[in-house]
């Protein structure tokens, strides 16, 4: 069995517009530790993450605890949006939702992103066989993968944990077949 646990990066500072630099703000950062509690006792073999700030420190506290190095897996970043900032998120993110391959001019669809989260995937799983992994993630991205495994999850259960930071999603694999999703969001709300 491969057991991997999807974090969801913690409160983000949006006052931050680089998506990539976008740090914690101090309440993310203390949710960190609630993170690192949660996993603790879960015997992980390997840590991953996407090269965004915010997913990074997400699950930093942990890393630092086992004294384990994070793997940074450019594919498993967020969504590109656009070259620009989107003052109206919920409209766009509907929109993509309802159309898969919709996008903005220089952004990316949801298609894109769930492609190469689930090669990104397939690869862990490859690569990985029978570990315990944790992949610092983000909403969207986490999502889409979500979406290829269980078509159930729409806009309405996208939205229903889009606020939810950090979000811990357990993944139990044989061999490459999933077994489970389990949304475990209120672990980390004791």
């Amino acid at each position: 069995m491969t057991t991997i646990y999807f974090v969801r990066h913690a409160l983000p500072d949006f006052t931050i517009k680089s998506d990539r630099e976008r740090p914690l703000t101090d309440e993310g950062k203390k949710a960190s530790f609630k993170v690192l509690e949660y996993l603790k006792d879960k015997n992980i073999d390997i840590l991953l993450s996407s090269p965004y700030k915010r997913a990074i420190d997400t699950i930093k506290p942990f890393a630092d605890s086992i004294n384990k190095d994070i793997i940074l897996i450019e594919d498993f970043r967020e969504r590109k949006i656009d070259s620009c900032w989107i003052e109206d998120f919920e409209t766009f993110s509907k929109n993509q939702w309802q159309d898969f391959s919709y996008k903005l001019t220089d952004g990316e669809s949801l298609k894109e992103v769930q492609d190469r989260n689930i090669n990104a995937l397939k690869n862990i799983l490859n690569t990985y066989n029978n570990k315990n992994i944790v992949i610092g993630t983000h909403g969207t991205a986490l999502s889409t993968i979500i979406n290829f495994y269980d078509p159930s999850f729409n806009y309405e259960k996208f939205v229903s944990i889009k606020n939810i930071m950090p979000l811990i999603v357990k993944f139990t694999f044989n061999n490459k077949e999933l077994t489970n999703i389990s949304i475990l969001n209120n672990i980390l709300c004791q």
